[in-house]
């Protein structure tokens, strides 16, 4: 027998092939068991699958040196449930849904699903239905890991990339509505806001807001479960905005997740209400014989009610570019300037704000190795200094290569959600030159995901204010230091020239104009942002630049792209300092102040009329295009800023003189 009396070779009967059989005995206590490692403590399955997830909760307090009495669990989520449905309620019954947290799929046999409802709201007792009847699940902040398993699950298209990213396709629409996106007229809103021609604002009364918000709220309502998130915007802490959004998708959940900015758990612990909601019914169209609708989708914007209302489109940029609209009213209220921009810092702690169009550069030229990111799109400029609105980026990647955009290939990862991009079947490598579904391919991702962004992403005042052009035409400088009037005039300008075909198929460039370079989301005039614009430059001692990232020696097909590497010395010698003491001669027609030398650029290159070798059709051009920028700043000559006109005067006069 062996030593520890279980088991003994030694038998008088043998086992196959003439080996010994192995005889036991049972040990000293009677049960037999293994001991090569500790047993679990479940009993069943779903017991071993609970002891996989521990609860997570905050455990500090949120004002340093106040004492901390944590809110049980329960107190918790009945404050946020109650929160949520006093959002989801509908107007008309007077009272929210019944709500009860966690996935549908996953009940717990026996749990108990107890009515959380508003405080402020009742329950009628005659006009009862069958939506008082159901819960509806929320699915409250979750993390990317959670809604990564629920797209999968639940979404059809939803598939993980082979470097992490969620792919997700947005449906019919594949880009933004902007016809189809109404802002509320009321007796506030009628005086404050832009209106008419030129103006991105299409009106809507009251009684169609709460028609389509009835209609997206029931349709809200009438899901099993529903994705809720509470997160910030503005990453200056005085003045950030709480923001909830009530979506069906989990794309639309991760896509503001990444958005957004993301809250700790001990400021979700004192989240309270929320300043503004998207109820993002996008899946469901609204009604065509509703007032004022075009089409099956409808983006609405009720300021006085701090509402936005989604129907009939998927496409997630809508959320992010409504939430800037309402910051482009709602930050200018508490004189705070609100920017479509990128912008970057030094190690020195210099800030410069980068404004231009699609294919300028702006996203190129701001996103530089040796300086900060404090964002790419979207920014606000106080009293503090200059903020991210976001807590995220939204970039582009039709032809993303690696060598081209180091940064944003290497944030495409996990946590980051692709937009309707073609992958391969097998391996899932994203072919980014694939445009089968739309051109218009995005990744969203957080800000953390790029190695030089500043967290917080906060600076000191910007130092430049750098407007981007890529003129086609040829005539505009590669550089002009603007004058304060100049500066106001270029911005409410916004202009860009793209290169389009004709009908005879000979291209030629195309001016376009943006006011303050994202007409597409003011809510104010453009004159009142450009004054705010010119009262911080002055204040805070900016220098504003015009930077043409366009062509030179002739417009599109006779002359060449401006190099990209004199580009960037010019972009370097703004950040060094450098470019104001040079010196300077003014331009005709246009009156712009050029540098006659910058170190890494031919000076010959620095006046466009050096490169032309036809002199004639330089000037030409030069008229047309200053004819075009007339005409286009003819919406706005009426416009008086302030008691007087003297500050439209002086705009006016900063432009071509021909």
């Amino acid at each position: 027998m062996a030593e520890n009396g279980e088991f003994s070779f030694k038998s008088k009967s043998s086992g196959r092939n003439g080996l010994p059989k192995i005889q036991t005995q049972k040990p000293r206590n009677d049960v037999c068991h293994d001991d090569s490692g500790p047993t679990v403590k479940a009993q069943t399955i779903d017991e071993l699958h609970a002891l996989q997830k521990k609860k997570s909760a905050p455990s500090t307090p949120i004002h340093p040196g106040t004492p901390f009495s944590p809110k049980t669990e329960e107190e918790r989520q009945k404050q946020q449930l109650q929160s949520i449905s006093a959002s989801l309620a509908s107007l008309t019954r007077e009272t929210g849904p019944k709500l009860v947290k966690g996935d549908p799929a996953r009940k717990i046999e026996g749990q108990k699903l107890t009515h959380v409802a508003h405080p402020d709201y009742f329950t009628p007792a005659i006009s009862l239905s069958d939506s008082a009847l159901k819960f509806t699940h929320v699915l409250y902040n979750l993390s990317p890991a959670e809604l990564y398993e629920q797209a999968i699950k639940y979404e059809k298209g939803s598939f993980i990339t082979s470097t992490g990213a969620l792919a997700t396709l947005s449906g019919a629409k594949t880009g933004r509505s902007p016809r189809d996106k109404r802002v509320v007229k009321d007796k506030t809103t009628e005086d404050e806001l832009w209106w008419g021609k030129g103006s991105p604002n299409i009106e809507m009364d009251e009684h169609t807001f709460l028609v389509n918000r009835e209609r997206a709220v029931d349709y809200l309502n009438s899901l099993d479960k529903v994705f809720v998130n509470d997160q910030f915007l503005n990453w200056d802490p005085e003045h950030r905005i709480k923001v909830r959004i009530v979506s069906a998708r989990a794309y639309h959940s991760l896509f503001m997740h990444n958005m957004c900015i993301r809250p700790t758990p001990e400021e979700l612990e004192d989240f309270g209400t929320p300043d503004f909601t998207i109820y993002n019914a996008g899946q469901f169209p609204c009604n065509r014989y509703t007032h004022y609708m075009t089409s099956s989708t409808s983006i609405d914007i009720n300021l006085a009610r701090r509402e936005m209302v989604i129907l009939g489109t998927q496409y997630a940029g809508e959320m992010k570019k409504g939430l800037f609209s309402v910051m482009h009213y709602l930050m200018p209220k508490r004189q705070i300037l609100s920017l479509h921009s990128g912008c970057n810092m030094g190690k020195n702690g210099d800030v410069a704000l980068f404004f231009g169009l699609s294919g300028t550069g702006k996203t190129t030229l701001s996103t530089d190795h040796n300086r900060y990111l404090i964002g790419d799109d979207e920014h606000c400029w106080s009293e503090n200094g200059v903020s991210n609105i976001e807590g995220g980026c939204y970039a582009k990647c039709v032809d993303l290569s690696k060598e081209k955009e180091p940064d944003i290939w290497n944030a495409i990862k996990f946590g980051a959600v692709l937009e309707n991009v073609v992958f391969d079947e097998h391996t899932r490598e994203v072919d980014y030159i694939d445009k089968s579904v739309t051109e218009n391919t995005r990744a969203a991702y957080p800000i953390e995901y790029i190695p030089n962004a500043k967290i917080p992403c906060v600076g000191p005042h910007p130092k430049n204010v750098i407007l981007l052009a890529c003129d086609a035409f040829g005539v505009l400088p590669p550089v002009s230091k603007l004058s304060l009037a100049q500066t106001m005039y270029h911005f409410i300008s916004g202009y860009t020239a793209l290169v389009a075909g004709t009908e005879d198929g000979i291209k030629e460039p195309q001016a376009t104009f943006s006011a303050c370079f994202g007409a597409a989301f003011i809510m104010l005039h453009p004159t009142k942002y450009a004054a705010m614009l010119a009262e911080k430059m002055q204040k805070y001692g900016a220098t504003g630049w015009l930077v043409n990232t366009g062509w030179s020696g002739g417009s599109y097909g006779l002359g060449s792209r401006i190099k990209l590497a004199y580009t960037r010395k010019i972009i370097d010698a703004i950040h060094s300092g450098s470019l104001l003491k040079a010196n300077y001669k003014k331009t005709e027609v246009f009156g712009l102040e050029i540098p006659t030398e910058i170190e890494g650029v031919p000076s010959e290159v620095l006046d466009p009329v050096n490169t032309w070798s036809d002199k004639k059709a330089y000037n030409d051009t030069l008229v047309k295009l200053a004819g075009l920028f007339r005409t286009n700043f003819e919406v706005f000559t009426n416009y008086k800023i302030g008691k007087d006109s003297k500050l439209t005067e002086e705009i006016l006069a900063a432009g071509p003189i021909f």
